[in-house]
């Protein structure tokens, strides 16, 4: 249950939001190539604008180590925006000091301003008070919209709220509201699927899946590490060493509630044009790496799912970006989009190969956020969240 104050809460007329929004958005050469994440800030920046707020944006765009990185500069992403908006939207090439203050106080009202990265200055990730209320002093409100920065206590995402009144946006609403109700009474059968690359990164996860889901099915490279711990030879597969031990236990915690692929497609170099070739797990070739997941085992995966009254699926089947190792991924996608029950798709590279599939409108829900998403599936609060004023208890301003 979704129980903080969003922007319908307060009279807007007259206020400067600030907004931390996730426009943490793929670029070649400064031209956005996917701007899927700044179509999903669209409904709480018009509203805002449409009730008589201006608005100040914030966000992070990559990881440039609090150095400032031209490549991963906001500029492009504002020019897209203003896009998108259908007005002009301005852009500082800073996010704090006397540029950006007499910017953000000459906005009028309905008037949107970008701010520059604020990875580029280290304190951002520190979560450094000063950066927080120096932020902060650019507004009369803080709109967290970030989902897919929620999980982390940065200055832009929860240390400015100690210094403004602090209220969700309208993407932040529903993902709460979606994953939220999803995961407290989930529906059964609820099938988990899981891929991507480490298990250390998700043992709270598989853990409390273990203990949720009916049938929880992992691929990837996550499965190698598994399917390594199962004492099958793993050749030249990318396998996590140190959570073989731990994979282990997993395995008999599991019980029939796992399952790893039965098939993988193996290929003798991590490469697009590698050759390649369907094996069993105990019989990958010296040498050779699990690419995909097999026929055999999108098979059986898809028949678990089949019947799923709750589907969430974090992490792709294998190399999906590679062409060639694409066809496990786009089986699955293509199988939990004609599940009957509800659908929900993490962010990242799952929300990505959905929609290289062509499948995102067959999907109950498709969250911005991977790591956000797994942190609440796992049952852990938000820090970006949780700074938010209270519904019931917190008078506004």
């Amino acid at each position: 249950m979704f129980n903080k104050k969003t922007i319908r809460d307060v009279d807007l007329r007259g206020l400067r939001a600030l907004v931390r929004v996730d426009f943490n958005v793929p670029l070649d050469e400064g031209i956005v190539t996917d701007d899927t994440r700044l179509r999903a800030s669209l409904p709480t920046l018009n509203y805002l604008i449409e009730n008589g707020a201006s608005v100040v944006l914030c966000s992070h765009l990559g990881r440039p180590k609090g150095e400032v990185v031209p490549s991963l500069s906001l500029r492009p992403v504002a020019k897209k925006l203003s896009e998108l908006l259908g007005q002009s939207v301005g852009f500082v090439a800073e996010c704090i000091g006397p540029e950006v203050q007499a910017a953000a106080e000459k906005l009028k009202a309905g008037e949107i301003l970008v701010l520059e990265n604020t990875r580029f200055h280290p304190e951002e990730t520190a979560n450094d008070p000063a950066f927080a209320a120096e932020l902060a002093s650019l507004a009369d409100l803080f709109v967290n919209d970030a989902f897919g920065s929620a999980h982390r206590a940065h200055a832009s995402t929860e240390g400015v709220a100690h210094y403004l009144p602090a209220v969700a946006g309208f993407l932040m609403e529903k993902e709460i509201t979606y994953l939220g109700a999803a995961l407290e009474k989930p529906e059964h059968p609820y099938v988990a699927i899981l891929g991507g690359a480490k298990i250390s990164d998700k043992i709270g996860v598989v853990e409390r899946l273990l203990d949720q889901a009916d049938q929880l099915l992992v691929g990837g490279a996550m499965a190698n590490t598994f399917l390594a711990a199962a004492g099958n030879d793993m050749a030249a597969s990318l396998v996590e060493e140190e959570s073989i031990e731990l994979a282990k236990g997993l395995i008999k915690k599991a019980g029939k509630h796992l399952m790893l692929p039965v098939d993988l497609v193996v290929a003798d170099a991590f490469s697009e044009d590698a050759a390649k070739q369907v094996v069993t797990p105990d019989d990958v070739p010296d040498g050779w790496r699990a690419m995909d997941i097999g026929p055999r085992t999108v098979e059986k995966f898809s028949d678990v799912v089949e019947d799923a009254r709750l589907v969430v699926w974090n992490g792709p089947m294998g190399v999906f970006e590679f062409e060639p190792f694409a066809a496990g991924t786009k089986a699955l996608a293509e199988a939990v989009a004609k599940v009957e029950g509800t659908t929900i798709v993490g962010g990242g590279d799952s929300a990505a190969a959905i929609q290289q599939a062509g499948l995102t409108d067959k999907i109950d829900h498709v969250s911005t956020g991977g790591g956000a998403s797994l942190e609440l599936i796992e049952g852990k609060k938000l820090p970006g969240v949780e700074i938010l004023l209270d519904r019931e208890t917190d008078d506004l301003l």
